[in-house]
Parts: C-alpha cells; sequence; structure tokens
C-alpha cells in the first residue's frame, strides 16, 4: 500500500531514482538464448514507470551499445511494491511505440507479461530492472518494485540486474536525474563483462541477481564513483515510520531517515564512501546453513 501524500521521502527513497567511471522457481520452458554473435536481448523494466527519465535513459544507453532492447514496464509509478503481483482477472497494456509496452501493474505484473507475451517462446538474455530514482540499499531493497521487478525475473529463470542512483539522503532531483548517466554507463561495463566472461552460457550462475547501487558524485551528479565494491545487503531499516492518532480513525503517517552505522561489507558502507555498491541476490528467502542448523536444533523435538 503506497501513502503517495503522507509518506512524501518514503516513495521518493523507496525507489523515484562498475569498473567505475573508467534458487529459483520453476520456469515455463523457454527455448535457448541468441547466440554470442547476436545481439544481447533485454527485457528492460523499472517501477517508476515506462516513460520516467530512469528507464528512458538506459534504454538509449542500452540501445546505443548495441543491446536488443524491449521496455516492458509499468503504465503509472509503482515505487515500493516490491515483488507484489496482482493476480487479477485482466490486466491493461499499452504499445504506444516501437519496442516499448506499458502494463497497467506492477514491475512484476511487467515482467510475467514480457516474458510470457512479448518474448513468447524465447526468453530474454538478461532483464535490466531501472534505473530507479533514488537508492536501494539496506531494507530499502527489500520492499523496492525495482529490486522486485528483478526478482520476478529470477522466478522465472532469466538472470537479472536491478539498477538504482542514489544514497541515503534526501535526494536532489537534478543532480539524481543527472547521476544516472554514469549509472547506465556502468551497467554496459557490467554487462559486458558478464557476457565476455559467461562465452556461450548464462551470463549469471542460476538464479543469481545483481541489485547494483550507484551513488550521486558530486553536487551536480555528474562525478565519477571511486570504485566498485560486491557487497551485500545491509541489514538496517533508515526509515522510522511515526505515526500521530488524528482522532477520526486515521493516522497520519510521518517517516524519518534514520542510518544507523553501516555493516561493513554492506551495501550502505559502500555507496557512502562514493563506491558502487553490487549485491549478489536470489529470488527466495531461504536462510545459509549455519541458521538453517541453529533453528532446527530450535525446533527438535517439537510435535504438533
Amino acid at each position: 500500500m503506497r501513502h503517495k501524500r503522507v509518506l512524501p521521502l518514503a516513495a521518493l527513497m523507496l525507489c523515484t531514482p562498475a569498473l567505475a567511471g573508467t534458487a529459483p522457481a520453476a520456469a515455463a520452458p523457454q527455448t535457448a538464448p541468441a547466440a554470442p554473435s547476436a545481439p544481447l536481448r533485454i527485457l528492460l523494466t523499472n517501477d517508476d514507470g515506462y516513460n520516467a527519465p530512469g528507464i528512458r535513459k538506459a534504454f538509449a544507453r542500452l540501445t546505443a551499445a548495441g543491446y536488443d532492447v524491449t521496455i516492458v514496464a509499468p503504465l503509472t509509478n509503482q515505487s515500493g511494491t516490491g515483488t507484489k503481483m496482482a493476480s487479477a482477472p485482466a490486466i491493461a497494456v499499452q504499445h504506444p511505440e516501437p519496442k516499448v509496452w506499458a502494463v497497467d501493474g506492477t514491475p512484476g505484473d511487467s515482467v510475467a507479461f514480457g516474458l510470457a507475451e512479448v518474448f513468447e517462446g524465447r526468453a530474454p538474455d538478461l532483464v535490466v530492472s531501472g534505473t530507479n530514482f533514488g537508492p536501494n540499499l539496506a531494507s530499502l531493497a527489500t520492499h523496492s518494485g525495482t529490486v522486485g521487478g528483478a526478482v520476478a525475473a529470477l522466478e522465472y529463470g532469466v538472470p537479472a540486474i536491478a539498477l538504482s542512483t542514489g544514497g541515503l539522503a534526501v535526494p536532489d532531483p537534478v543532480a539524481t536525474v543527472n547521476a544516472m548517466d554514469p549509472t547506465v554507463d556502468f551497467a554496459v561495463k557490467l554487462i559486458d563483462r558478464l557476457r565476455t566472461r559467461a562465452r556461450s552460457g548464462p551470463l549469471l550462475p542460476k538464479g543469481v541477481g545483481l541489485n547494483v547501487n550507484h551513488p550521486v558524485i558530486g553536487a551536480d551528479g555528474k562525478g565519477v564513483a571511486r570504485g566498485v565494491a560486491t557487497t551485500f545487503q545491509d541489514p538496517q531499516a533508515p526509515l522510522r515510520p511515526d505515526f500521530t492518532d488524528s482522532g477520526d480513525g486515521t493516522w497520519k503517517v510521518n517517516v524519518r531517515l534514520s542510518v544507523q552505522p553501516a555493516a561493513k561489507g554492506g551495501d550502505v558502507e559502500a555507496v557512502s564512501a562514493d563506491r558502487i555498491a553490487v549485491s549478489p541476490m536470489n529470488a527466495d528467502w531461504n536462510t545459509g546453513p549455519a541458521d538453517f542448523a541453529v533453528t532446527s536444533a530450535l525446533l527438535s523435538g517439537l510435535r504438533p
């Protein structure tokens, strides 16, 4: 549920927006991806809407790099929808221009439609989601529609990258939009690296996606990041809600930014140091083996 009027900061932070500078769910059968000599086929989505600056910059830059790019993205802003899918009996879809499809639903709905219809019978080589206006760091990534679009792709067995532009501060609109240019430039370098290393195989290990967060460098956002870090999602929750009883059965909601000390090796630490954070992710919520063993011990002997 989105609170556009009472959560302006939350809406902004959750998604209105390297080589720097320089186990998924079973999927319907798909044919093999295109041969290495053919243009890389990319389904491009986002959560800010199909006509937002970030996705249009990504479309132009990825196309200029020689990729075969098709936008399949929400018709309207779907910031903060996470992995939600409508599951409605019908969905409205527009095709306003060549290579562009606008789905009246969430990023997950858009990816599902794109894979089932636009790329029917031949899955894209990659799904790219973004670039988002604002960061998807720490717990923001958990609720992000940008990340949700990438997760939907992983569930169908398609490699995916989520792109976001910004750090944990109230974003400056002009600087953030400017910083989208180095963000998508980095995305091209990243995809080229993955393709070179993959040779004729998949771009990423099975079930693995990347959550990429590019900082805003300089007052105008046009600066160059200081490097690239492979990171994990910082466990902190930087947005803290406060509720005030209005006395009429409703509660006013305010949100404040409360950034905690960054976890060493996490995405917040990297972006705060003006580095690009690249966090591997998967589409399931399984714990690691150590936590599984601890939980198993806690439950040992429990009976219905």
